[in-house]
């Protein structure tokens, strides 16, 4: 089986540090670069992202590369990830009201808005999948709004944990989303019951856990992006139920991927 040659990001959502404090932990835990939120409480939000190429120049001090940023489309924060080089901008659209075909055709409204801005700066949408009150929340709902757009300009984020708690198998997810599959997400999670067995109707939530421990198979996972040798950004996206605990396991979970693509599957 080939080898594939990834690059390791992580989404820095658990830490609101300083930027020269992130750099130095993120890169001591051995990834290649970061996912940066642009959201209000971090150290670039919406209204500072004209920093966001000063950030990257940070960063870049620690050896590594902003591939993504979790934030908004508009073109202040377009063009400032054009500025930056930073290639995507990843979304998770909800629902409106549980109107999966009217949410639909507002947010191709909007993709067919943005074309021109993505077309100018360079810089791609990212579109993830995401269970529950979401839009695209299965490999087939992404594709479903993908197919109307060119990749140069829309992209598929696939996250295996959301894939693996809506039910779908994860090789069948690649190839749905296949040529526009641009990064690919891991993190883990199972449902978790949280009412008593005398309860009339049985209650449950997602519970995000490490790597090993979920729904999702990273080995299976792995094992076929390997086959069909792919080479991206995995971003790990340090999602835990226990947050105290998320310095220990986002440790545990890259040593666990970085094992699978060298190719010590399970």
């Amino acid at each position: 089986m080939t080898h594939t040659a990834c690059l390791f990001s992580v989404f820095t959502k658990p830490w609101t540090m300083a930027l020269p404090e992130l750099g130095e932990h993120v890169a001591g835990l051995g990834f290649d670069g970061i996912e940066l939120p642009v959201r209000p409480g971090y150290p670039i939000d919406p209204e500072r992202v004209k920093a966001l190429p000063e950030a990257a120049r940070t960063l870049a001090g620690f050896g590594l590369q902003v591939f993504s940023v979790a934030g908004p489309t508009d073109e202040s924060t377009i063009a400032a990830c054009a500025e930056a080089g930073v290639p995507v901008i990843r979304i998770c659209p909800v629902l409106a009201q549980g109107a999966y075909m009217l949410s639909e055709a507002r947010l191709r409204k909007d993709f067919d808005a943005l074309v021109p801005l993505l077309d100018k700066y360079g810089v791609k949408i990212g579109l993830q999948n995401h269970c529950g009150h979401h839009l695209a929340n299965n490999a087939m709902g992404q594709l479903h709004i993908l197919e109307h757009y060119d990749p140069k300009h829309f992209v598929a984020v696939w996250d295996a944990a959301h894939n693996a708690l809506g039910g779908e198998e994860p090789e069948s997810a690649i190839d749905i989303l296949w040529p526009y599959l641009d990064m690919v997400n891991l993190k883990n999670a199972y449902y978790q019951r949280i009412n008593g067995f005398e309860a009339e109707v049985a209650e449950w939530r997602s519970y995000w856990t490490s790597g090993r421990q979920g729904l999702a198979s990273w080995p299976r996972v792995a094992r076929e992006l390997r086959r069909r040798e792919w080479s991206g950004v995995v971003c790990l996206t340090a999602e835990y139920s226990d947050h105290d605990s998320a310095d220990r396991l986002i440790a545990e979970d890259i040593a666990f991927a970085k094992s699978l693509f060298e190719g010590k599957l399970f």
